[in-house]
C-alpha cells in the first residue's frame, strides 16, 4: 500500500524541530509502515524558504510552502498578528504540493495529522483527485486557533466567537474526510459534540502507544522516600504550577519531585519559590529512559483536555503508576486503584492524593507489578494495526471523488 502522510512538523536532520508528541508519533508510524514494506511519502509545512526535499530513513520528506505572513511554530507574535495569520490559514483551499505528489506518487490514501501551515486544503485537494482521506485528531486546530481550547487558566467548555470565526472554513472542510481517528475518545467526542464530522462515514479511536526507549528498571524507595516525576512542557495548562503548590503543603521528609523538561533559570527560581522547603530536582531536557528510571510515580496534572499525552503511554511502558487528572485521554488510560490514581487538578486535591500515596507505598509496588504483567498492554504495533485496518477499509470502499 502507498500512504501519503501530512504533518505540520516531521523531525529530520535538516529540520529537527519537535513541539509535541504528534510529530514523534507520525515519524514512528511512517518508519514502521516502511519497515512493513509499504510505500510512504511525507509532506510537512516548510520551516524556511525554498526548503528542499529530504530523504530520512528511506522516506522522502517534502516541505510545502507556507502561504502566510510567517512560518508556523516560529517566534511568538502579537494577538492581532496571530489573528491575521489564522484568518489567512482558514481561507486556503488547495495544496499544489499535495496535488503534485498524488499525481507522481499515486498513493492509495492520504493520512493527515496536525494541520498548522498545511491547512485543510490537503483534504480538499486529495478528495478532488479521488484519494480517500483520513485525519488523526492530535489537537483542537479545527475548533481553536490556539489548538488547545484553553484560556484564562481553564479548559474551554464552549467555543468563543473569535474561535468560531477563525475556524469557520476548517470545520466545513471536514466534509472532505472519509475517516477521522481520535487519539482518545474524549477528543473525538469534543469535536462531534461541536457538530464536526457529521458527514464523515468512519469515526474511531486509536490511542497512542509509547514511541520511546523508556527502560523498565525497578526503582527502589530508599528509606521510604517516594519519588514523583513530571516530564514535559512546564506550562500552565500542563499543571506544573498546581503540582508545585500542592507539594509545598506536604512535609518533605518522605518524598521528592523530579522535573524533566526545558526550563530557564528564572522559571526554576519561580517554581522553587512556590515550595521553598520541598525537595525538587530539575533534570532539564533528558532522554525518557533517564527520567523514568529515577521515579516511582509519574504525575500528569494537566488542567486542559490533553488529547492523549505520550507521557501516559511512556509511563505505562516503563511500568510506572500514574497520578493524573480527569481530562482528555488521561482519564481513559488510568484504572483508578489498579494502574494509578485520578485527582482533581487543584493544589489541595493533588496534595491529598500525593499524601495518600506516600502513606501506602505498597500500592506503588503492586501497580508496577500489574503493569509488568501486561495489564492493559498496548504497544506501537497495536497502533499500526489499528491504522492499517482503517486504511484497508477506506481503500476497499474507494469510490467516486468527493467534493
Amino acid at each position: 500500500m502507498k500512504i501519503l502522510i501530512t504533518s505540520s512538523l516531521y523531525p529530520t536532520p535538516l529540520a529537527p524541530k519537535v513541539v509535541g508528541g504528534a510529530e514523534t508519533f507520525v515519524r514512528r508510524l511512517a518508519e514502521t509502515l516502511v519497515g512493513q514494506n509499504d510505500g510512504v511519502e511525507v509532506i510537512r509545512a516548510a520551516s524556511a524558504s525554498n526548503q528542499q526535499m529530504e530523504t530520512c530513513n528511506g522516506i522522502d520528506v517534502y516541505s510545502a510552502p507556507v502561504h502566510n505572513i510567517y512560518f508556523p511554530f516560529a517566534k511568538q507574535h502579537s494577538s492581532p498578528v496571530r489573528g491575521i495569520w489564522h484568518a489567512i490559514e482558514d481561507w486556503q483551499t488547495m495544496s499544489e504540493l499535495v496535488a503534485a505528489r498524488i499525481k507522481a506518487f499515486k498513493p492509495d490514501i492520504l493520512h493527515s495529522n496536525n494541520l498548522s501551515g498545511l491547512t485543510t486544503a490537503v483534504w480538499r485537494t486529495a478528495a478532488e483527485l479521488g484519494i480517500p482521506v483520513l485525519h488523526t485528531l492530535h489537537d483542537y486546530y479545527l475548533t481553536c486557533p490556539r489548538c488547545s481550547r484553553f484560556s484564562d487558566g481553564h479548559a474551554c467548555e464552549s467555543s468563543c466567537m473569535s474561535c468560531q470565526i477563525l475556524t469557520l472554513r476548517r470545520r466545513g472542510a471536514t466534509r472532505h474526510l472519509d475517516a477521522v481517528v481520535g487519539v482518545s475518545q474524549r477528543i473525538l467526542d469534543i469535536h462531534t459534540q461541536l457538530g464536526l464530522f457529521t458527514q464523515t462515514p468512519l469515526k474511531i479511536v486509536v490511542r497512542n502507544a509509547s514511541t520511546a526507549n523508556v527502560g523498565n528498571a525497578d526503582t527502589a524507595m530508599v528509606d521510604g522516600t517516594v519519588t514523583f516525576g513530571f516530564i514535559g512542557r512546564l506550562t500552565e495548562e500542563k499543571g506544573i504550577y498546581n503540582l508545585v503548590r500542592a507539594i509545598a503543603t506536604i512535609p518533605p521528609d518522605r518524598f521528592r519531585l523530579v522535573i524533566a523538561g526545558h526550563t530557564t533559570e528564572s522559571q526554576q527560581k519561580q517554581l522553587k519559590a512556590l515550595a521553598p522547603n520541598a525537595r525538587i530536582e530539575f533534570l532539564g531536557f533528558v532522554q525518557p529512559k533517564q527520567f523514568y528510571e529515577q521515579v516511582n510515580v509519574v504525575v500528569v496534572p494537566s488542567v486542559w483536555e490533553d488529547p492523549c499525552p505520550l507521557v501516559v503511554a511512556d509511563a505505562q511502558a516503563a511500568c510506572k503508576p500514574l497520578l493524573g487528572t480527569p481530562f482528555g485521554g488521561i482519564q481513559e488510560a488510568i484504572k483508578p486503584g489498579v494502574t494509578g490514581w485520578l485527582t482533581s487538578p487543584d493544589p489541595a486535591s493533588i496534595a491529598k492524593s500525593i499524601s495518600a500515596i506516600i502513606e501506602a507505598p505498597q500500592q506503588i509496588v503492586e501497580m508496577s507489578e500489574r503493569l509488568k504483567s501486561g495489564i492493559d498492554k498496548w504497544v506501537f504495533d497495536d497502533v499500526v494495526a489499528g491504522y492499517r485496518n482503517v486504511y484497508d477499509e477506506l481503500t476497499r470502499g474507494r469510490g467516486t471523488p468527493r467534493t
